[in-house]
């Protein structure tokens, strides 16, 4: 059973910055995507970003609303995928999952709160 823990999250002031994680129980390479998600209250869970596999070359998908802003990594030595946020603004608040997909079954992590002050 693949298990995905995330963190890093928290209160920050707009225009700070915080870096989530989120860790595999298992090695990241099985996976043919991870990705962040988030869920401000009242509103769909909604792609943050993404890195899909693709041979030797990772693809990388961002919301509009955070290009230039976030940035999606991972290390698969220590089986983690990052989302590096800066210049957080008060709409970035919401609960952010980590999603793993393989072609039969997505997973995801049990969410970490995002919340950006004014």
């Amino acid at each position: 059973q693949v298990q995905l823990v995330e963190s890093g999250g928290g209160l920050v002031q707009a225009g700070e910055s915080l870096r989530l994680s989120c860790v595999a129980s298992g090695s990241i390479a099985m996976f043919n995507a991870m990705g962040w998600y988030r869920q401000a209250p009242g509103k769909q869970r909604e792609l943050v970003a993404r890195i899909t596999s693709g041979g030797r070359a990772n693809y990388l998908n961002y919301a509009d609303s955070v290009k230039g802003r976030f940035t999606i990594s991972r290390d698969s030595a220590k089986n983690t995928v990052f989302l590096q946020m800066n210049s957080l603004k008060p709409e970035d608040t919401g609960v952010y999952y980590c999603q793993a997909r393989r072609p039969s079954q997505d997973y995801w992590g049990q969410g970490t709160q995002v919340t950006v002050s004014s």
